[in-house]
């Protein structure tokens, strides 16, 4: 009678020691996640919520068993950071704690190319799936074209601002840093001739040359005659898709530079810093001329004469291509 009373306390043993073992294989070993994914942790998410959504989607075996775990094992309490997070194929329900408790989230990016207008950079927001909420149109020109990241789940305004603010702080540094004696006197002129030279030229290397010919002809009151302020106000930003009209070369509206001396009234893109810094340290020329030259950059000129002749060689080019 003696021995059963005996083996009570081994037999529990035993089967705590299993339970144990069962415990620790749970939370240390494979789990069911057959190849590496993406996991969402939102904003406000909770041990409970995330316990289930793991479930659901096959990163555990469990949610109530992962609850159980974390709590008896890990689980520290209000440390679940909001996030995207890549969770190895077969992890362990010790390493998905570990992974949503530190800072490995994924971070998505998003990148605003020079020259951009602000009606896209808009779409662009809109378009991608992993931010949330409404949107402002932003002014154009008050974005900074560069590459942001964000959280998945994160408001679009925020993100919106975050562009707009590295703007204003790039042009306050860069405004500051300015060549002397330049014929912007603010600014927001230096952004809005910046806006015309970054649509003027995709050449780098021109930029400062650009930038010195239109404050040359802003000095002298000469129109600055750029064509991409003509085709903003009809577009917005956005490509033509076909030839200029000679009534839209002659149309007053504020920002066309054919019909009127001096900048337009606003931006009319949102400019890179190299197009900001080509006018605030333009090149020192006497051009007041340019045309196209046929290998994506242009040919300048000092005189009418001169800029006729440059003109002559690219309609023999456009002929030549049979573009024309």
């Amino acid at each position: 009678m003696d021995r059963p009373r005996r083996l009570w306390p081994l037999l529990a043993g035993l089967a705590l020691l299993a339970g144990a073992g069962n415990v620790l294989r749970s939370w240390w070993g494979h789990g069911p996640l057959g190849h590496d994914t993406a996991f969402v942790v939102p904003e406000g998410a909770t041990l409970n919520t995330i316990s289930i959504k793991l479930a659901d989607h096959g990163f555990i075996y469990s949610e109530r068993a992962f609850r159980f775990h974390a709590r008896l094992l890990a689980w520290g309490g209000g440390t679940i950071k909001a996030g995207e997070f890549l969770i190895p194929a077969h992890a362990s329900e010790s390493m998905i704690v570990r992974i949503i408790e530190g800072n490995l989230a994924l971070r998505r990016f998003l990148t605003v190319p020079e020259g951009m207008p602000s009606i896209q950079v808009a779409q662009r927001l809109q378009a991608q799936p992993f931010l949330t909420g409404p949107l402002a149109m932003p002014a154009e020109g008050s974005v900074l074209p560069d590459t942001y990241d964000f959280r998945p789940g994160e408001p679009r305004q925020a993100v919106l601002n975050r562009m707009q603010a590295a703007m204003t702080a790039r042009l306050d540094k860069l405004w500051a840093a300015r060549a002397p004696d330049l014929p912007v006197h603010s600014a927001a002129e230096a952004l809005t001739l910046a806006s015309i030279v970054e649509k003027e030229t995709g050449k780098p290397s021109e930029r400062a040359m650009v930038a010195g010919l239109y404050e040359n002809r802003l000095r002298k009151g000469i129109m600055l005659q750029a064509d991409p302020t003509i085709i903003y106000p009809i577009t917005k930003g956005k490509p033509l898709g076909r030839r200029i009209r000679q009534s839209e070369i002659t149309a007053v509206n504020g920002y066309n530079t054919y019909a009127m001396t001096g900048l337009p009234k606003g931006p009319i893109t949102n400019p890179g810093r190299s197009a900001i810094e080509a006018v605030l340290h333009p090149a020192h020329t006497d051009a007041l001329y340019m045309v196209a030259d046929g290998t994506g950059g242009h040919a300048f000129a000092t005189t009418l004469e001169q800029h006729n002749r440059n003109v002559a060689r690219w309609f023999q080019i456009r002929h030549a291509r049979g573009d024309l």
